[in-house]
């Protein structure tokens, strides 16, 4: 029996550019549906594997969309796709992992590759994975110092360290490529941090 296709609904108000994400998933791999408003987007994501988000539009704010995925309880797995630089409040936000405009086609189809993958896992990894996703796209965009200020980062990396300890049997089990370098890399950053600390003391 043939495996499915996994299924991506690509979600932008600009018709353009949800024709072009198109492109970066070949027929014959993807099942591509198109929105191109936040409630068309929540008129076709049931039974979608990956969703690609834009964060701002007019109507249902991709925020918004995705707090009503989530309320939902459905099981798929959200990129946002966006002109937004990450600023502090993604912390709260439940999406999978950020990426800021423009992308290219090679980003688009690794990132839906990667969270079919990510999929594959149970809750503890997939939210650490995402809080792994949030401190590194708040480490590249922000500053030591603004990094240092912030309540909202110093509680996610705290998650962090938790999910560390509740799932390491899980992490220390896994074989997934991109899942072991993003952790990877944000234990780099802890140490950088943690010898930051160590400096200012």
């Amino acid at each position: 029996m043939a495996t499915a296709q996994p299924t991506v609904l690509l979600v932008d108000d600009e018709r353009d550019v949800v024709d072009v994400y198109a492109l970066a998933f070949p027929e014959s791999e993807y099942t591509v549906r198109k929105a191109y408003s936040g409630e068309e987007a929540l008129e076709k994501v049931a039974g979608t594997d990956v969703v690609l988000l834009d964060r701002r539009m007019p109507g249902l704010s991709g925020r918004e969309v995705l707090d009503e995925i989530r309320a939902r309880g459905e099981e798929v797995r959200v990129a946002m796709v966006t002109a937004v630089d990450p600023d502090f409040d993604i912390t709260e936000m439940p999406f999978d992992t950020y990426l800021t405009k423009p992308v290219s086609d090679d980003e688009l189809r690794g990132t839906v590759d990667e969270l079919l993958s990510l999929a594959e896992f149970d809750e503890q990894v997939r939210e650490r994975f995402a809080v792994a996703q949030k401190l590194a796209a708040l480490e590249a965009e922000k500053t030591e110092r603004e990094l240092n200020e912030s309540d909202e980062y110093a509680t996610l990396r705290e998650r962090a360290a938790e999910l560390d300890v509740q799932s390491s049997e899980t992490i220390g089990s896994m074989t997934a490529e991109t899942f072991e370098k993003v952790l990877s890399d944000l234990d780099a950053g802890d140490s950088d941090a943690d010898a930051d600390a160590e400096d200012e003391t």
